[in-house]
């Protein structure tokens, strides 16, 4: 039977089914609408963010926003890239326009929570989460991701349209700036209400129109292109080569046609780069650790200018503090390879698996998380400290 493309969650299955149905059956398969999925965000409850703090938001320098207006009668859209002045909202019709800000995540403790009903997932594929803002009528246009997407409804009600035929078309607008389908045929049309999620596989055609003022939250994916990661790669391996090893041809024969790049030439080619031959797994993690850690990081963490020694640091957190991951700060760790290793936006930290599950695990770690942890992982913590990762906030940890 074809899995049911609709479903309700309940308080022990928050998916409708359990998390490795869901992955076994339409995780980059097929979209599902789960009614009910965050019950937080349902109908007269707080939201986590308030469409003004949004708006204000988009108007820092640091925020990755955009504002789009579409015209109907001439089907003609309007896009102005942030930050956003603070006038950018007056005089804006009463309705066909959206506010989108990416990673705000980064910037708001309460938006961060949400992922927490993605722990079902690796912590390092999720990439952030959007949010947008629309007006009665707002809309991006039916267009097409490239990565997996949950959509979260938060605030109002939106309208879907969703095709999900095996060969949709997919070519798109050239009379727009924002890359629109220029066919879209909907296989699926439903209403979302607070709390509700619809769960995207990438290439798959959607349109959300807002019927109501109102807030989605967006949770998208990490899907590096084989071309960045390649890339990346080779610039890694790259660090580790001396300059005085270079191509070399001590058995140059005469050419027979000096244009020519012939079959020896290519050879020795390959011989000058001994590192396009399968990688041992010790080089292969240490280079995806530290790319997926950074890849498409929304800023960097400003680093210290003074060494914390790691008895400083447990006074400071005998006390009382606590420290925080930064907003920008990414972790993951790996026990593969030579030796475990803990990741932080592109470094990569000798650490033993079970300390460094625990600092990529707390987003606050204090007295009571690393009591009887061992004296190790004091070191790592004040290496941290000082590249900006993790910061002391007071608390109530004594």
């Amino acid at each position: 039977m074809t899995p049911a493309i609709e479903v309700t969650a309940t308080a022990d299955l928050p998916l409708g089914m359990p998390a490795s149905d869901f992955l076994r059956d339409y995780w980059q398969k097929r979209p599902l609408l789960v009614r009910g999925a965050i019950p937080e965000l349902t109908a007269g409850q707080p939201l986590p963010i308030e469409p003004d703090d949004l708006a204000g938001l988009a108007c820092e320098d640091f925020a990755l926003s955009r504002l789009i207006v579409h015209h109907a009668a001439s089907d003609g859209w309007q896009v102005r890239t942030g930050p956003l002045p603070e006038d950018a909202f007056d005089g804006l019709p009463e309705r066909d326009w959206t506010l989108l800000v990416q990673d705000v995540d980064r910037w708001d403790r309460d938006v961060a929570g949400l992922l927490r009903h993605f722990a079902f997932l690796p912590r390092w594929r999720i990439d952030d989460i959007m949010v947008s803002f629309a007006s009665p009528g707002g809309s991006v246009g039916a267009h097409v991701d490239q990565y997996d997407v949950f959509l979260i409804q938060g605030m109002g009600t939106r309208r879907w349209l969703v095709d999900s035929s095996d060969a949709p078309d997919l070519a798109m607008r050239d009379d727009v700036e924002l890359k629109l389908l220029r066919q879209f045929n909907a296989t699926h049309d439903w209403t979302l209400q607070p709390g509700d999620l619809l769960y995207l596989p990438p290439g798959v055609p959607h349109h959300g129109i807002a019927i109501e003022a109102g807030l989605t939250f967006s949770v998208g994916m990490r899907a590096p292109s084989r071309a960045e990661m390649l890339v990346d790669l080779a610039e890694h391996l790259a660090e580790a080569l001396p300059e005085s090893q270079r191509y070399t041809d001590p058995d140059l024969a005469p050419a027979s046609d000096p244009f020519e790049i012939d079959s020896s030439a290519l050879s020795r080619a390959r011989a000058a780069m001994p590192t396009i031959a399968p990688l041992p797994d010790a080089s292969l993690v240490r280079w995806l650790g530290g790319f997926l850690t950074r890849y498409r990081s929304a800023g960097e963490a400003a680093a210290s200018d003074v060494v914390t020694r790691p008895e400083q640091l447990k006074a400071t957190l005998h006390n009382g503090c606590r420290l925080s991951h930064h907003p920008l700060a990414r972790f993951a760790w790996s026990g593969l390879g030579d030796e475990p290793l803990l990741f932080v936006n592109g470094l990569a930290l000798p650490c033993p698996t079970t300390q460094a599950a625990l600092i990529c695990r707390h987003s606050e770690l204090g007295i009571s998380e690393l009591a009887g942890q061992p004296e190790i992982i004091w070191a790592t913590l004040a290496r941290l400290v000082d590249s900006g990762y993790l910061f002391p906030v007071e608390g109530n940890d004594a």
